[in-house]
C-alpha cells in the first residue's frame, strides 16, 4: 500500500555527484567502499543522489535519514522492489521482499514459528548441534575461525530449522548460500557462466531442489523444528503454500546462519583482543555450572550480551538496507522522485562520532545501564533494522549466539597473533579476508 502526501513546492534538490564516467559510483557500491566511509556524509550531508548499477539512487546516511526510511511512516519506501533488484532472483518472495498487506499476512503466520515457546523448544537441538560441532574442533592451536564457525551455524540452522543433518550435502548447501548472497553485488547482472550472477542462480536452484522434496513429510509429521512449524503454521484460515515455505526457508536459512556467523566471528575477534572482557564472559558462563545454557539462563549472561551488542555495532551483519520510492516523496526536506532506489546505510548509523563517542573503539560498557550510549538517538542502534521489516529472527539469533559462545568460552581461551587486526571484506556481507586466524587454548 502506498500513501502520499500533498505535493510540496519548498523541497530542496538533492546534492550529489556524477562519479566516474560510464560506471558512475557502481564500483564503490559493489566493493563496499560506499558502505564503510563517511566521506559522502561529509561532502553532501545525510541525503544525496548518486548513480550505480544503471539506476538512480539516494544515499541515506546518519540516524535521522536512515530512521525515516526504515520507519516509513508514509509507506512510500518499499522493501520488495528495493531488495528485489539486488537479490530478488535468489531470495524471491522471502519475507524481506514483501510489502503491505501481503507482508503483514506472511509475517503474522511466520511469527508462530518464533514465539517464546517455540524458541525454548529450538534450544535443545541447537545446544546438541553446537556440542557436536565443537567436538570436531582441534584441542589447541591455530584455527581459521570464520569458515569453522560458518559450518557450525549452517549445521545449527539445518538441524534446528529442519530437524535433519546436512551430512554430505553440507558443502554443497554452504556454497549455494554463499553464491546467492554474493550475487547481490554482481557487477555484471545477467547470467554469464562462471560469474557471480550465474553462480547465484545456480545456488537458488540447488536450495530449491534440496527443500521441495522434503515438504510432504514435514506436513505429515509433527516435528518441532522450524520447517515443520512453517508447514503447520496457521492464523485463522491463512497458511503457507508449498512455494511459500520454500521461499521463506531459503531466506531464513540464509539469514540465520550468515548473520550469526558474522556476529560470532566479530565477537571472537574482539574477545581475543580484549582478554579482560573474555574473562568476564567466561566467568558468567562458568557460574551457570552447566555445559549448555538453558533458555531461562540466557538473560544471566549480561557481559556476553554487552559484547554481542558492541560487536553488532562495530560489524553490523547487514550494513545497508535497500528500499525503492513508490511515489514522489521527500526525505529530510529533499525531493525523492518515484522509482528512485534508496540505500540506507546502517554502518554509518553505528560509526559516526556525532552519536557515538570514540566510535571505532571496542567498548561494550557503552551499552550498560549506567551509560546507554545507544539511547543518544532513537535510531542510533539498528543492527536488526527497524519498522515493519525489523528482523523477525532477532531473538533466535541472539539465543544461538549466546548458546554458542557459552560452550566456546567454557572450552577454550581465544587469542590472535601479536599485532593482528582483522581485515574485513565489505563487498557483500562483512567477512574476514583471511578467515580470522584464532589461536585456541584448551581449558
Amino acid at each position: 500500500m502506498t500513501t502520499t502526501r500533498p505535493a510540496r513546492t519548498d523541497l530542496r534538490e538533492l546534492p550529489g555527484d556524477a562519479g566516474l564516467p560510464l560506471i558512475h559510483q557502481s564500483w564503490d557500491f559493489v566493493s563496499g567502499r560506499l558502505t564503510t566511509s563517511r566521506a559522502r556524509f561529509d561532502k553532501h550531508g545525510p541525503v544525496s543522489s548518486m548513480r550505480a548499477l544503471g539506476k538512480n539512487w539516494v544515499s541515506a546516511l546518519g540516524p535521522d535519514a536512515v530512521g525515516e526510511v526504515l520507519t516509513n511512516r508514509n509507506r512510500v519506501f518499499d522493501s520488495g522492489p528495493g531488495w528485489g533488484f539486488l537479490i530478488g532472483p535468489f531470495f524471491r518472495r522471502g519475507l524481506m521482499l514483501l510489502d503491505g498487506a501481503e507482508h503483514h499476512s506472511h509475517r503474522r503466520i511466520m511469527q508462530e514459528a518464533f514465539t517464546a515457546r517455540r524458541l525454548a523448544g529450538y534450544l535443545e537441538p541447537m545446544n546438541r548441534t553446537i556440542t557436536e560441532s565443537l567436538a570436531g574442533w582441534p584441542e589447541a592451536g591455530m584455527l581459521a575461525f570464520y569458515p569453522s564457525i560458518k559450518q557450525l551455524t549452517l549445521d545449527v540452522a539445518t538441524n534446528t530449522f529442519m530437524g535433519a543433518k546436512t551430512g554430505v550435502d553440507a558443502d554443497r548447501l554452504n556454497t549455494a548460500f554463499v553464491d546467492a548472497v554474493r550475487a547481490a553485488n554482481a557487477f555484471v547482472r545477467f547470467p554469464v557462466p562462471g560469474l557471480r550472477w550465474s553462480r547465484g542462480l545456480h545456488g537458488r536452484t540447488t536450495l530449491e531442489q534440496y527443500l521441495t522434496p522434503r515438504i510432504a513429510a514435514k506436513r505429515a509429521g509433527d516435528g518441532t523444528d522450524l520447517f515443520g512449524a512453517l508447514c503447520h503454521a496457521q492464523v485463522e484460515d491463512e497458511s503457507f503454500t508449498d512455494a511459500d515455505i520454500v521461499n521463506h526457508m531459503i531466506f531464513l536459512l540464509m539469514a540465520a546462519h550468515d548473520t550469526s556467523t558474522i556476529t560470532l566471528t566479530s565477537m571472537a575477534y574482539y574477545l581475543a583482543t580484549n582478554p579482560e572482557w573474555q574473562d568476564r564472559c567466561r566467568d558468567e558462563s562458568l557460574a551457570l555450572g552447566t555445559d549448555t545454557v538453558a533458555y531461562d539462563d540466557l538473560d544471566k549472561l549480561v557481559a556476553l550480551d554487552l559484547v554481542m551488542k558492541e560487536a553488532l555495532r562495530l560489524v553490523v551483519p547487514v550494513p545497508g538496507v535497500i528500499r525503492r520510492a513508490s511515489a514522489d516523496t521527500e526525505l529530510l526536506g529533499y525531493h525523492v522522485p518515484a522509482g528512485t532506489f534508496v540505500a540506507a546505510n546502517l554502518w554509518g548509523v553505528h560509526h559516526f562520532e556525532e552519536w557515538w563517542p570514540d566510535p571505532e573503539r571496542f567498548d561494550p560498557g557503552r551499552f550498560a545501564d549506567d551509560r546507554r550510549e545507544d539511547k543518544v538517538h532513537r535510531h542510533a542502534f539498528m543492527p536488526f533494522g527497524n519498522g515493519v521489516h525489523k528482523c523477525i529472527g532477532m531473538y533466535f539469533g541472539g539465543m544461538e549466539i549466546k548458546a554458542t559462545m557459552h560452550q566456546l568460552l567454557r572450552r577454550y581461551r581465544l587469542s590472535v597473533p601479536d599485532g593482528y587486526e582483522m581485515p574485513l571484506d565489505w563487498s557483500s556481507l562483512p567477512r574476514p579476508r583471511d578467515g580470522l586466524p584464532v589461536i585456541l587454548h584448551r581449558l
